[in-house]
């Protein structure tokens, strides 16, 4: 049998949508009308089959269809998530299948007669950001329907969710968003931007529906977007010279690319182009954002997910200016103390919000490396992410207590979750001042060890913590935030400056520096991988990359070279696996150096070279490697999650091992033994070294260094100066011998000997 025609672009656009058009406009019934919408979808994409299916009373109901048996119109019914047609409605992604009974969510229905047709392809119909209802055809031959034809059925969908609403088909219990809960409520989320607020909950942005999707005069339609446009790009702009942005910052490249994509003259296109094909300004732009959307994730890049944010903020915005519809709650101004809600959010839209009134961001979506999270980490917004159905869960002026640390928002709390949080603030406020008159005092213990308590860091926004923390120094600086918020490769001059300002903020204060660290799930659109890696932790990233694209690391060494001019530079290579990987990154920061010398460039008077200790392979070639370095880093994150073989982003592993157990223990006193003997300085950088716990193990160890947050810095140095640490050690290496339960041993001891420790 021949393959059927395929649907050409443009000119099957225009088709069905004068032809849907004609039967919106007809005095027919609700049911003809849908009955005719088949008809013409089944010829227009050359389809044995098209179904409707609505959602009525919770269940997809089939409504309409030509080629499957009449008899089952109003008969057929399949609960979201069951079948096809309940997974395209569950996921509201399209479905495009050349054989549908492999699918392991096929379903089959006898009393349809469906067992004829092999191919199928189906799209939600959204009102509201709800699946009310899906659309699909079916043809008798195996095969993959075109991107075009995909395309045009989404075009029907939106018509069809216009046609349907009017003609009060649509399910209103479903899309109304009524609570499941009236009481309180105790969500959990992902901690992005630790914190603490307390106000009421505001929704960020109203829904705006299009009510009108297919076009009366193209021409009017395109003036409609051009202006749009203008308006768009003027607040932007606007935005964009506010004084406290105006200077440099963390936040120029995100902003910068931010406006790259509102001047991209390709999207204005692609909209006048849906626009041509007969869709109204809005129905145009909510069309290419779908697209656009459903391309990016495809991508299952991690850089394309945060731009995938970036432009659902800029199309939202479009839509708003465009509809003249309410705009966004920063637009209406806040009032009063507010916890923001929003599925997601550009940068911009969070810069737009009055920061005396708001106290927190809790987003349905959100993940730590988004632009908006290294926005409000500068701004000292608390975010929570992967909040699910925040929309059906709370409402407008619902009061909220929100510990993003912990993971927790409280909606409508009860008066003793208010209490604990006034306490908490409080309690907080005692430990800040007891911590603050530590700030020029040593880390010292009882017995006179002095330890030394650096910061991580990774953002000029982190530089003033340096002297509010009291800390010794900056033991990790991760240079990669810069490339991964920047659409092309950073220019040297732009590393430098950003360099120079780290180390012109540290003064005579030590700072390391980690070469980049990107690849594997901190992709970049510039520097291209070999297809998805299953497993991108351990994947072609780091190191590995660095020396696979010596360009990119050798614009970086000058750029540190060139800052470190006339001082001690101290650089470390991430992910380490090999003596000889150090060798050749160590080399080529040195052929730099010697390049710029010969050419009359100031160089560092002292380079020193040092390693991550990540990859536990390496504990067999430690003392080859010790020859090489000047100092080494432990990097407990990765380290530990390589060696529990644990991914410590996964919500059931993360609490799965210890840092504590006796393996993590033995396996750490190993490292720091042999670099004692090799007489080279080891620092701990990780999370691990912030808990004062766990820190006070690793002094037990003999770790005499730890780079941590700089919110760390003052819980450790009280445990520091009330820890007896002459006394400790041989307890504990008598505990780590025996193999006992360390944590409670620790906790134990601690409590018994007076140790300042945080309760938990």
């Amino acid at each position: 049998m021949n393959a059927p025609a395929r649907v050409s672009a443009g000119v099957a656009a225009r088709d069905i949508l004068r032809r849907l058009h004609e039967v919106m406009a007809s005095r027919s019934s609700a049911q003809a009308k849908l009955n005719r919408v088949v008809n013409i979808i089944a010829r227009s994409l050359s389809s044995e089959v098209c179904s409707i299916y609505l959602l009525r009373d919770g269940v997809l109901e089939l409504f309409a269809t030509h080629g499957l048996k009449q008899s089952s119109v109003h008969v057929t019914r399949m609960a979201i998530g069951e079948g096809l047609v309940g997974h395209i409605a569950a996921n509201k992604e399209p479905l495009n299948l050349a054989e549908a009974a492999a699918h392991p969510d096929f379903a089959y229905k006898p009393e349809t007669g469906e067992e004829l047709y092999h191919s199928f392809a189906g799209v939600p119909i959204i009102r509201q950001e709800i699946s009310v209802g899906v659309v699909c055809v079916q043809h008798v031959d195996p095969r993959d329907y075109d991107d075009i034809e995909i395309e045009a059925l989404q075009t029907v969908a939106m018509v069809l969710s216009e046609l349907i609403s009017a003609a009060g088909l649509i399910d209103e219990r479903s899309i109304s968003g009524v609570r499941a809960h009236e009481g309180p409520l105790r969500l959990e989320g992902l901690p992005l931007v630790d914190g603490i607020g307390r106000g009421r909950a505001v929704h960020h942005q109203p829904r705006i529906v299009v009510e009108q999707t297919v076009a009366e005069d193209v021409d009017a339609e395109k003036q409609r977007v051009s202006h749009a446009f203008q308006v768009m790009r003027g607040q932007i702009d606007d935005m964009l010279g506010k004084a406290e942005f105006a200077a440099p910052g963390d936040h120029d490249d995100i902003l910068e690319t931010y406006k790259m994509f509102a001047y991209d003259e390709g999207w204005i296109r692609r909209i006048t182009e849906a626009i041509e094909n007969g869709l109204t300004a809005e129905a145009a732009i909510e069309r290419v954002q779908m697209k656009t959307r459903r391309r990016l994730r495809e991508a299952k890049d991690p850089f394309f997910a945060e731009r995938l944010h970036d432009l659902d903020d800029l199309s939202n915005r479009l839509l708003r200016i465009v509809s003249g519809q309410l705009g966004t709650a920063a637009e209406l101004g806040l009032r009063r103390d507010t916890i923001l809600l929003a599925r997601n959010l550009g940068p911009a839209e969070l810069l737009e919000y009055d920061r005396r009134y708001l106290k927190g961001v809790v987003l349905e979506e959100g993940s730590a490396t988004a632009h908006v999270i290294i926005i409000a980490r500068a701004m000292g917004v608390p975010v929570l992410g992967q909040v699910k159905d925040i929309r059906a869960q709370i409402a407008d002026g619902d009061p909220l207590v929100l510990d993003a640390g912990r993971g927790l928002v409280f909606v409508r709390p009860q008066d003793a979750v208010v209490q604990q949080f006034t306490e908490q603030i409080a309690a907080r406020a005692r430990r800040q001042a007891e911590y603050a008159k530590l700030v020029d005092k040593p880390a010292r213990t009882v017995c006179g060890t002095d330890v030394s308590l650096q910061i991580n860091a990774g953002l000029r926004s982190d530089l003033p913590q340096l002297d509010t923390s009291g800390a010794d120094g900056i033991g990790l600086f991760r240079t990669e935030f810069q490339f991964l918020v920047s659409a092309t490769l950073p220019r040297r001059e732009r590393q430098t400056r950003l360099y120079q300002s780290v180390l012109e903020a540290a003064g005579d204060r030590p700072v390391t520096f980690r070469t980049v660290d990107i690849g594997g799930d901190k992709a970049v659109p510039y520097v291209s991988q070999a297809g998805r890696e299953e497993n991108p932790a351990m994947g072609y990233r780091a190191l590995r990359l660095a020396l696979g694209r010596e360009g990119l690391m050798k614009v970086q060494a000058r750029a540190l070279l060139d800052a470190a001019a006339g001082r001690t530079l101290n650089v470390m290579f991430p992910m380490v696996s090999e003596p000889w990987e150090f060798d050749a990154a160590r080399a080529l920061v040195e052929e730099q150096r010697r390049m710029l010398g010969e050419r009359g460039r100031p160089v560092p008077d002292h380079v020193r070279y040092g390693a991550m200790f990540e990859v536990p392979a390496l504990a067999e070639v430690l003392p080859e490697l010790l020859e090489r370095v000047d100092f080494l880093s432990v990097g407990t994150n990765d380290l530990f999650q390589f060696l529990f073989a644990a991914d410590r982003s996964h919500p059931l592993l993360a609490e799965r091992y210890d840092w504590l157990s006796i393996s993590a223990l033995r396996f750490l006193k190993r490292i720091v033994d042999a670099a004692d003997r090799a007489g080279k300085p080891v620092t701990v950088c990780g999370e691990m070294g912030g808990r004062p716990l766990a820190a006070m193990a690793l002094f037990a160890l003999g770790y005499r260094r730890v780079s941590i947050t700089p919110a760390g810095v003052g819980p450790v140095k009280a445990m520091v100066r009330s820890l007896d640490l002459q006394a400790l050690k041989p307890e504990f290496d008598g505990w780590l011998s025996a193999g006992r339960n360390m944590r409670a041993a620790l906790e134990g001891w601690a409590e018994m000997h007076g140790v300042a420790l945080p309760l938990r």
